[in-house]
């Protein structure tokens, strides 16, 4: 015992005293001179000397951290700093025992410019949400280029192609691989695990990615970092001799077949390795015909296992059965698995420890552990952590090439009194399509019919309403925050009104700027859609009974397949919050006459509404045609194919005026329809419409947005229009 704490003092003497000569050597010398880099006003003596502080006390951080080891395991660690052969899976200092001591050589840091590559596999709607909170807690701590290779089917590979090109993170690149080329390689497996062919696709990585490709990072969607990627990246280095993958050793009985009578698990290495992580060493793979060396043995043990239970994890685990040789050990802190029932708890004495961390239980955050009120803590701060402020610039590198957003935001004058709405204009937002799971076909008689709306968190409780009125498929646009974007998908899920269509996409954009980004939202919603007809109406207004059919019909029967079309659907408002809905044109006109509803905005901005004719739709029983007036901004039926709204109009005002007058120049008609209304329900104002109110630098802008609008239509339709100066 004397000379186990004998030797613990010593190493205490050895790991300070450079310490104490770093302090010494600071202490001599005497320049004075002060850096331009130096933002605090410290002279270069001081600043050194701050620097070397900051180290020793990290230094010392970390040798009481190993103080705090029992002794046992510090003499282990003195007399065994190299078994990396095998290593022990639940030793949570392996690393530590060289990194932090100052005594021992520091292992190098991956150079800041050399990409790390990652490869995940993401199929569907709903995992895409898994992928972002992952790779925001990559781009948290990472200080290097990243190349994230996605293995996806073709509703994967839309959403998230779409949300890293808005993302516009720098120094970070994706390429996509579709499940489609190489499904066959694994769809002759049976498998019974929830992620279905899927989940065998980490088999095929050294065949699916390019050949150029050496060595990658695997990681299951349902992980979460606590640390730098590279540190793992590191670790490719300690590969020796054949080594071609590392793996964290499985923290449940699973394989030792014991958690039920009769349980008869596939053949494993010990405890056998959990696949949530893996360090692949592509071209060892290659080398050794990896292909066929996994389905060889696949082929084998499905004589007797019949099927996989849990997906490649079964047959990565087989193989290594067969082929120890292969297996590099990482430490247990590198995959911190919370399902029921692990020893996950040996993998970490402190916070520090954790390095990634695994939710591979079904119950996912439900699961039972005596911290996870922690990680679950960790992984909700990364659900809902803003993405806008992962777009970090790696300075040095000079691999980030200036976009189209950048080069027309560096165009803005910034001396323009409407600077800020330029800005607003050009800004890319970025988009998370389909946030929740979509199923829906057109119907093939070619007259089927999407509901197109935007909103923002404040019009949120309108959705369900509106589902309720219309039957047919939906593609929103949501505005929002990423905490506001989990709110609502608690809300969607919880509604019986909604959990239950999938007919309607929802679409988050989030937020980013001072104005309320509509006419880009309602591009977001238009470009999605599937269906040959729009409605593009606002969130506030509901529609009458059945009106998707209605309009379905009207389309059959209207020869409207070779001619420019707005179909008119009558708007009409309410100042209650509590209506008795009409259930017809009888009722509404009716409520009309007693006063409880009126044309909307007739009191406010007649010139809207006015050319659909209120007078002659009363008595109106057939389809009747309009002219366009200037300021006309109905609410319209049209051909998928219609134009997007200009983006220049941001906020309040002239964004559905302003797409209704291109309509008219390329000569759309205007075509009111005499048994279809719509009824705008009373909510609080914007806030974008209070600052048109009270702001006249704001009115100021519009107008000139409304000049410069004109003008351009009238170059490119060769028609001139005019701007009504009273608004």
């Amino acid at each position: 015992m004397k000379r186990r704490k004998l030797s613990a003092l010593l190493l205490v003497g050895l790991c300070t005293l450079p310490a104490v000569f770093i302090v010494y050597l600071a202490g001599r010398d005497e320049s004075s001179e002060t850096s331009a880099d130096n933002v605090f006003g410290f002279s270069g003596r001081e600043a050194r000397l701050a620097e070397r502080v900051r180290e020793m006390e990290e230094q010392n951080q970390l040798l009481r951290r190993q103080l705090s080891i029992s002794q046992n395991q510090l003499m282990s660690f003195m007399s065994d700093g190299s078994n990396n052969d095998t290593g022990d899976a639940y030793a949570y200092n392996e690393e530590s025992s060289s990194s932090h001591s100052g005594c021992a050589n520091k292992e190098p840091e991956v150079p800041k410019c050399e990409i790390v590559h990652v490869a995940i596999v993401c199929a569907g709607y709903n995992s895409s949400r898994s992928v972002v909170t992952l790779v925001k807690s990559i781009l948290f701590y990472r200080r290097n280029p990243l190349h994230i290779h996605f293995i996806s089917d073709s509703i994967a590979q839309l959403i998230l192609q779409t949300l890293f090109s808005t993302w516009m993170v720098p120094a970070v690149e994706v390429s996509f691989y579709l499940t489609d080329s190489i499904q066959s390689e694994v769809s002759w497996i049976p498998n019974k695990h929830y992620s279905g062919v899927f989940g065998l696709m980490k088999l095929t990585l050294s065949k699916t990615l390019p050949d150029t490709l050496q060595k990658v990072i695997v990681l299951d969607t349902d992980v979460t970092f606590a640390t730098d990627i590279s540190e793992l990246w590191k670790i490719f280095r300690r590969f020796s001799g054949k080594q071609a993958l590392a793996l964290v050793e499985n923290q449940s009985d699973w394989y030792l077949g014991k958690l039920w009578k009769n349980h008869r698990p596939w053949p494993a290495l010990g405890r056998g390795f959990n696949t949530g992580v893996i360090l692949l060493d592509l071209q060892k793979l290659r080398n050794i015909n990896w292909m066929q060396l996994w389905r060889m043995i696949a082929e084998k043990e499905l004589v007797s296992m019949l099927n996989t239970q849990l997906a490649d994890q079964d047959i990565f685990n087989a193989v290594l059965k067969q082929n120890p040789h292969l297996i590099y050990h990482l430490p247990c802190q590198w995959n911190v698995q919370l399902s029921d029932n692990t020893r996950s708890e040996l993998c970490y004495s402190e916070v520090t420890d954790l390095k990634i961390i695994h939710w591979n239980s079904p119950k996912k955050l439900k699961v039972k552990n005596k911290h996870v009120e922690f990680f679950r803590n960790l992984y909700l701060t990364f659900l809902e952590y803003d993405g806008n402020l992962l777009r970090r610039e790696l300075f040095g590198c000079n691999r980030t090439k200036q976009t189209l957003v950048q080069l027309q935001l560096n165009a803005i004058d910034e001396d323009d009194q409407c600077y800020e709405f330029r800005r607003a204009q050009v800004v890319q937002h970025r988009t998370h399509l389909y946030y929740i799971d979509y199923d829906y076909k057109p119907s093939f008689d070619g007259n089927d019919v999407t509901l197109v709306a935007q909103l923002s968190m404040d019009r949120l409780q309108m959705i369900e309403a509106l589902c309720k009125h219309w039957e047919g498929p939906i593609s929103f646009a949501l505005y929002m925050s990423d905490a506001e974007a989990q709110q609502f998908l608690s809300y969607a899920v919880g509604s019986d009104i909604l959990k239950n269509r999938k007919n309607v996409g929802y679409h988050i954009v989030y937020k980013d700027g001072q104005f309320y980004p509509v006419n880009f939202l309602r591009n977001v919603a238009l470009q999605q859609v599937t269906t040959p007809w729009v409605f593009l109406t606002d969130i506030d207004f509901l529609p009458m009974s059945e009106l998707y059919e209605y309009l379905k019909r009207t389309i059959s029967n209207t020869d409207m397949s070779n001619r420019k079309q707005a179909l008119v659907i009558p708007a009409f408002e309410t100042q209650r919050y509590r209506l008795k809905f009409p259930r017809s044109k009888a009722e509404l006109l009716s409520m009309l006459d007693m006063g409880t509803l009126f044309t909307f905005r007739y009191h406010v901005w007649t010139k809207g509404h006015a050319p659909t004719n209120y007078g002659k739709w009363r008595t109106a029983t057939t389809p009747y045609k309009v002219n366009w007036e200037v300021d006309f901004e109905p609410y319209v039926v049209v051909r998928r194919n219609v134009p997007e709204y200009d983006r220049r109009f941001v906020g309040f005002g002239w964004n559905k005026v302003s797409h209704i007058m291109e309509l008219h120049a390329r000569g759309y008609e205007f075509v009111v329809l005499p048994n279809a209304f719509i009824i705008h329900m009373p909510h609080a104002p914007s806030f974008d419409i209070a600052k048109f109110r009270t702001s006249p630098q704001y009115r100021n802008c519009l107008k000139i947005f409304k000049n410069e609008f004109v003008e351009d239509l009238s170059k490119r339709y060769g028609k001139r229009f005019s701007v009504d100066k009273r608004r």
